[in-house]
C-alpha cells in the first residue's frame, strides 16, 4: 500500500470514527428530553459537525482524484482542515459529557 493510500485510508477511518460521534450526540440530545434547551444545543453542534465533517470527506474525495503534485498540496490543506475539525470534535466531546 502506497503511503498515499495509508494516508487516505487513515482519513477515512477518522471520518468514520466522526459520523459515530455526531451520532452519539444525537442519541444524547434525543434522551435529554427533560431539558429541550439542552437538545436543541446539542442538534445544532451535531449539525455543525457533520458539515465539517462532510466538508473534509469533500477534501478527501478531491484528493484521492488529484495527481501525485496536486496530491500534496491538497494534503497540507487536508491536514490543517484536520486540525481544525479535530479541535471541534474535541471541544463538543468536553461541553456534552
Amino acid at each position: 500500500m502506497s503511503q498515499r493510500d495509508a494516508y487516505e485510508q487513515k482519513l477515512r477511518a477518522k471520518l468514520d470514527e466522526w459520523q459515530a460521534e455526531i451520532d452519539l450526540l444525537r442519541a444524547q440530545a434525543r434522551s435529554a428530553a427533560a431539558d429541550s434547551e439542552l437538545e436543541k444545543e446539542q442538534e445544532k453542534e451535531a449539525e455543525r459537525l457533520e458539515k465539517q465533517r462532510d466538508e473534509m470527506r469533500e477534501r478527501l474525495n478531491k484528493m484521492r482524484d488529484a495527481s501525485d503534485d496536486a496530491w500534496d498540496d491538497l494534503k497540507d490543506g487536508a491536514e490543517r482542515a484536520w486540525s481544525s475539525i479535530s479541535d471541534s470534535f474535541e471541544k463538543a466531546r468536553s461541553r456534552f459529557k
